[in-house]
């Protein structure tokens, strides 16, 4: 406890803790918000770090600063020491800083595929390898009224989710990526299809709408991927199915230039955490191992719990 009010009685860390409290942040994106040099901002993480208000996750050459370590006493108070966030000096500068620093991670992504859109296909397939894991996901897909798929791309397994459900709604944040989309469908002669433009931290439907949601290779592309996994809760009916394909963790720190890459993939661990906090149960872990040279994925299957 003593510890905890010491590494707490300074107006620099509870700085960082309100701004770690929105999501998670390099050293260099910290040292952005509060407008300090590195030096001083590293010290003052490694007094919280020490203290275990934060954790730190290591995502090939980089390191992400996240709250809630493994002081228990800190977790006791974090409610209602959030509270009183607002009183913090600098408070509303930081926020604003905070969300200047996600719209360029959005920005970056959003730039990147719209530049792509028309050979992501064979680009993607030849930058990064990965095992066949297209029948097995689809496997997790229930019959169902209507499915959304998140990133969807070009479209390219749109024609099998139109025989999952009557309804199919494929979002994304490119609108060539979308452009490609309708044209795959008039191509294919698909019916049943809508398509709409956002993000998946604001998905364009109505709470409780949708009964399977699918989130193939974009979530490693997410500003805020806990986000995400509250977001698709919101429009999830109760009951309602969440199926994710995603990279399992790994050190290729390339994909970031050459993909658009926020993250370098995802360990059960936390995926788990972001599911429960966000209303879910998992239901099913997959991972699926490529030869050498592939990188691995994993399948991920969970349900919104009943209200």
């Amino acid at each position: 406890m003593i510890d905890t009010f010491k590494a707490l009685a300074d107006v620099t860390r509870l700085r960082l803790v309100g701004v770690l409290s929105k999501g998670e942040f390099t050293v260099q994106e910290l040292t952005s918000v509060l407008a300090m040099g590195q030096s001083r901002v590293s010290r003052h993480l490694k007094i919280l770090s020490d203290a275990g208000i934060l954790s730190v996750k290591r995502q090939g050459t980089w390191a992400y600063y996240r709250l809630k370590g493994d002081n228990q006493f800190f977790l006791d108070i974090w409610p209602t020491m959030e509270q009183s966030l607002n009183s913090v000096a600098n408070r509303e500068r930081d926020l604003e800083r905070v969300s200047e620093i996600l719209d360029s991670r959005r920005r970056r992504s959003l730039e990147f595929f719209d530049r792509h859109a028309r050979q992501w296909d064979d680009f993607s397939r030849n930058l990064l390898s990965v095992p066949s894991y297209l029948a097995a996901l689809l496997n997790e897909i229930p019959v169902c009224r209507v499915i959304v798929e998140v990133g969807v791309g070009t479209g390219n397994i749109l024609a099998s989710l139109s025989r999952k459900a009557p309804k199919v709604v494929g979002v994304d944040h490119s609108p060539a990526m979308l452009d490609e989309a309708r044209l795959r469908v008039g191509q294919e002669g698909l019916a049943g299809i809508e398509f709409r433009l956002g993000e998946m931290s604001h998905l364009p439907l109505g709470d409780n709408e949708v009964d399977c949601l699918l989130l193939n290779m974009v979530l490693h592309h997410a500003a805020l991927p806990e986000r995400v996994f509250q977001e698709a809760c919101r429009i999830l009916a109760p009951g309602g199915r969440l199926v994710i394909a995603d990279l399992q963790r790994h050190d290729q720190d390339w994909v970031r230039d050459k993909l658009a890459d926020q993250w370098l993939g995802f360990e059960r661990t936390e995926l788990e955490a972001w599911l429960a906090g966000a209303g879910f149960s998992c239901a099913r872990f997959v991972p699926v191992y490529g030869t050498v040279g592939q990188q691995g994925v994993f399948i991920l299957a969970a349900g919104r719990i009943e209200d």
